[in-house]
């Protein structure tokens, strides 16, 4: 048997060399097409804008259900004018308790009297410079010594410290009943809702100092209207 002969060199180029149809193919598999690889940018961008929307919802829900807690716990309660437990224990402006109970009795009976918004503030005025808002039983002849110009002690009681001419003890000690005296004085001046509300009061106080009363304008006007609110 004759020797075999060794493959001429094309030969072993074309052996090992793969056909060209196939190199493509393994192209193609490697790097996607131009169509092909904007379907996948777009595709990752929608599953992106997808997950962004869905985190902002939930980080917006989340922010909405921890201020709702919030805005209840600083929503205050209503305060009812009949209803003494619905008054705020802190006050309004400095003024609790018992004081806010006559202040109520005084913004009522101005209210039953026909007095409006005003006239109410002008009571809870002259009752808070006179007493503190409490109903106490003595005045300024206990605490001052003050008398009158006549030389005698002055007895005046009660919320609105009025004196023996006013009515009786028992009347002047009635937070309803001295409201109702006050009133009825106040109603007498044609023109005490064109006045300075403070030289109104002294017009029925008759107190030394006409501007006396002026401090207590704000606080008083911070009372009657949290009183004055619906009850629900």
């Amino acid at each position: 048997m004759s020797p075999r002969r060794a493959a001429s060199p094309a030969k072993r180029r074309r052996a090992t060399t793969k056909p060209r149809s196939k190199r493509k193919s393994t192209a193609r598999r490697r790097k996607p097409g131009t169509r092909r690889q904007a379907a996948i940018r777009l595709r990752r961008r929608k599953i992106l804008q997808r997950v962004l929307v869905s985190t902002t919802a939930v980080l917006v829900l989340g922010g909405l259900l921890a201020l709702i807690p919030l805005g209840l716990a600083r929503d205050p309660a209503p305060i009812c004018i009949d209803e003494p437990q619905t008054f705020p224990e802190a006050g309004i402006e400095g003024w609790s308790g018992e004081q806010l109970e006559n202040a109520a009795t005084i913004v009522r009976t101005a209210a039953g009297l026909g007095f409006p918004r005003e006239g109410q503030i002008l009571g809870v005025m002259t009752a808070m410079g006179e007493s503190s808002l409490r109903n106490i039983d003595y005045g300024d002849w206990e605490t001052s010594g003050f008398t009158n110009p006549d030389g005698s002690r002055t007895t005046s009681i009660g919320l609105f410290q009025q004196q023996d001419w006013w009515g009786s003890a028992e009347q002047r000690m009635d937070p309803a009943t001295a409201a109702t005296l006050f009133f009825d004085r106040l109603g007498r001046l044609p023109d005490w809702q064109s006045m300075t509300p403070s030289h109104a009061i002294h017009r029925v106080q008759i107190n030394m100092d006409r501007d006396y009363y002026s401090r207590f304008q704000a606080d008083a006007t911070a009372v009657v209207d949290a009183l004055s609110g619906p009850c629900e």
